[in-house]
């Protein structure tokens, strides 16, 4: 079987255009294209357990032992109380307890409230080294001079 030189040559550069048929090289690996399935099986799971939506929640805090917050601003949550199963989904912020103050202590338990304790006893010495002098007696609020009620009983 004579062999034809220029085909051979041909083939032996690799032609970038050839796509397919007889001759090309074969694929080194498969390409694996990322899909949400790992959410499908998850969102999948829930189903199963009878999860259902709840609305109206504006924000989710999971206090850490190490005394940091996971805050979650308008998640997605679902609950199945028979399962005993709460699932939230959203973007989570992880801040330290001191930055939400405020605003949490009606989510605090009683665990929460005891490590509150305790960053509080060691604050101060963190803070200032142990000393409190930067604290004057002369802040406090002053005493109110005078009887208020009595120009407002004049008016009626």
């Amino acid at each position: 079987m004579p062999i034809n030189q220029a085909k051979l040559q041909k083939l032996q550069q690799g032609d970038k255009s050839r796509i397919g048929g007889k001759g090309t090289p074969r694929r080194k690996k498969k390409v694996v294209h990322k899909t949400a399935t790992d959410d499908k099986k998850l969102q999948n799971t829930l189903k199963k357990l009878g999860v259902n939506n709840i609305q109206g929640i504006e924000e989710v805090n999971m206090i850490k032992d190490d005394g940091h917050v996971l805050h979650f601003t308008n998640p997605k949550v679902q609950a199945s109380l028979t399962a005993n199963t709460f699932a939230i989904t959203g973007n989570p912020e992880e801040k330290p307890l001191t930055e939400l103050l405020p605003g949490i202590f009606n989510q605090l338990g009683t665990e929460s409230l005891s490590q509150l304790r305790k960053l509080a006893q060691n604050y101060p010495t963190q803070e200032t080294g142990g000393d409190l002098e930067g604290i004057d007696e002369d802040d406090e609020v002053p005493e109110l001079v005078g009887n208020f009620d009595e120009p407002s009983k004049s008016e009626v």
